[in-house]
């Protein structure tokens, strides 16, 4: 899959232009043309790399659509198992930058893996941040 990513051309501009208001300027504005165009492929198999372990194979697929707002479902599953399958549902923007995050990492490690943040929302891990208050014993 790593040849795939090396050979992506970027999306259209019209394309780019309806989701760049939602990433930061700077590296990731320009990464998007390409991550648009891995986004538009619907797959991606890579290794998830845990602790400086040995890579863990998934493939990941997901819904194409056109809009930022539209919603995404993205199903990961791991070493094949379909007991290992993990589905989630977010916005294509949301998505979008994952996928720009992850082309990022490729360039500097030649390594197809999702950002943390990803495994995250999938796994449904809050962090510290996400998580409600709780009130002090009486």
């Amino acid at each position: 899959m790593s040849s795939v990513l090396s050979q992506l051309q970027p999306a259209p501009k019209d394309q780019v232009l309806l989701f760049q208001p939602f990433l930061p300027a700077g590296n990731k504005r320009e990464t998007l043309p390409f991550a648009l165009s891995l986004y538009r492929i619907g797959n991606l198999e890579g290794e998830r790399y845990v602790d400086g372990g040995e890579g863990i194979p998934f493939v990941a697929t997901w819904n194409v659509s056109n809009l930022p707002a539209d919603l995404s479902r993205c199903q990961m599953q791991f070493e094949g198992n379909p007991d290992l399958t993990y589905d989630m549902v977010l916005v294509n923007f949301e998505f979008v930058g994952f996928l720009v995050d992850l082309l990022i990492h490729y360039k500097k490690s030649q390594k197809v893996d999702f950002p943390q943040d990803f495994y995250r929302r999938l796994l449904n891990i809050a962090d510290d941040k996400d998580k409600k208050p709780t009130a002090a014993p009486a």
